[in-house]
């Protein structure tokens, strides 16, 4: 069943007190200090009912607290135990605890394994609530209710869209270095509902997501030669795009979905072009005797960027998306790959290798303001979070001879590192849309 068609009702709670309050924490100045918050156990009308609300409760307070912005408060020091959600809270018991915020819950079963959710989000100061909703969904579906309410607070603390509701594919290692098995593999954001999408008996490289969600564009090996597929997660059916045997990245969608940008090379040149994903009619954008690869397109689709090492070394340029205007925007030291339009439109991601290091930056769409973010031995591959806050990207280390490879994500103050766990070593992460 698809995940769309699993809820079946949203509702706005409203609390006779009910006000807009000001409670916010502002994400565009740089590092801020974690807020303050308790997240309680949701209640329940019978036991299954209060196990998913404990879980639901505990999912909340984890995506939170990984966002860097939050600190939930242990939920052994709550002095009020139980909360109803038809009482106000005891305020004073959580202002002693410093709680700036207060999450509360409800699990109602509704028979044929429907679940009514509700939850309340509270300014504990202002003695108000700030936002409370209900969702009515298949009980096994708590996990993804999880994430919706917390980008539900995300977004009414910060003013910013959340990010939670969301999966990654990447690509799954194992096997020694001279036999290498990598497969596709998809997960949840936070690790959760990880499954294997190929079985390793090909090789895949570069997953990228379509905007629609429902499919993955991914680079494979067919007979020694690289080829294109779409693979669609619900059917798990794949096609083939097309063969390219000058490709070494898969191409990445433009945001409308209607498109690829990819590099290609032909007789020993390695050129930007664009695909219509409908009529699979290709069209070549840059004609340059150098190294073009690596394009993304802006949200627009107005423009793209790529690297090339036309002036030299490996750099950032932007373009038009018809192959005019071809402007380079990295000047500093080093190399730079991998370019990445943000999906706000205002950043674009890259891989920087200078001084013996490789880092994952980020800086304007005119070159301006660049900053580091993570470095390593090695890291690639940076992807974009659908609220453009956070990358996600690879980290290859070196230990006594054997390396090893896992994925991080980071936030855009630099401080808010997080490994993400996987059962096998992995790389190339692709991050996707919110899920509709």
């Amino acid at each position: 069943m698809k995940l769309a068609a699993r809820f079946l009702a949203l509702t706005v709670l409203l609390f006779s007190s009910q006000a807009w309050a000001e409670l916010r924490v502002d994400i565009t100045q740089g590092r801020v200090e974690p807020m303050p918050l308790a997240v309680t156990e949701f209640t329940g009308e019978n036991a299954d009912a209060a196990q998913i609300g404990r879980q639901i409760a505990q999912v909340i307070s984890a995506d939170l607290e990984r966002s860097g912005l939050f600190r939930p408060i242990d939920p052994k020091a709550f002095i009020q135990k139980q909360l109803s959600m038809t009482t106000l809270p005891r305020f004073g018991d959580w202002r002693i605890l410093n709680a700036q915020a207060l999450v509360q819950g409800h699990a109602v079963p509704k028979g044929d394994g429907q679940l009514a959710i509700q939850f309340r989000l509270w300014d504990v100061s202002a003695e108000q609530q700030m936002i409370g909703l209900a969702y009515n969904t298949v009980a096994d579906n708590w996990r993804r209710v999880a994430h919706i309410i917390a980008d539900a607070i995300y977004q009414r603390i910060t003013g910013e869209s959340g990010y939670f509701d969301t999966r990654v594919v990447y690509v799954a290692e194992s096997g020694p270095a001279n036999k290498r098995v990598k497969r596709l593999a998809i997960m949840d954001q936070d690790g959760a509902n990880h499954r294997f999408l190929t079985d390793g008996s090909d090789m895949v490289l570069t997953p990228r997501f379509s905007p629609t969600l429902q499919e993955i564009t991914y680079l494979s090996y067919y007979k020694n030669k690289p080829r294109v597929y779409l693979f669609n997660i619900d059917s798990g059916r794949q096609a083939v795009l097309g063969d390219f045997p000058g490709m070494t990245f898969a191409p990445r969608f433009s945001f409308d979905g209607t498109k690829v940008v990819m590099s290609m090379a032909q007789d020993g040149n390695s050129d930007i072009y664009t695909m219509d994903i409908a009529t699979r009619q290709t069209r070549r954008l840059t004609t340059h005797s150098s190294i073009d690869t690596s394009p993304s397109y802006s949200p627009d689709g107005s423009q793209i960027t790529f690297n090339s090492d036309r002036g030299g070394s490996q750099q950032i340029y932007v373009m038009d998306s018809n192959g005019k205007n071809v402007h380079r925007i990295s000047f500093g030291k080093g190399n730079y790959a991998t370019p990445v339009w943000s999906p706000r439109g205002d950043l674009i991601a890259f891989t920087k290798m200078t001084g013996g290091k490789f880092y994952i930056g980020v800086m304007r769409t005119d070159g301006s303001g660049e900053r580091l973010l993570a470095n390593g031995y090695l890291v690639e591959s940076p992807t974009w979070s659908p609220n453009g806050r956070v990358l996600m990207f690879f980290r290859e280390t070196l230990s006594r001879g054997n390396k090893t490879t896992k994925l991080y994500s980071v936030d855009l103050t630099g401080y808010n590192e997080r490994e993400i766990i996987t059962p096998l070593e992995a790389s190339d992460p692709a991050w996707s849309p919110l899920i509709p």
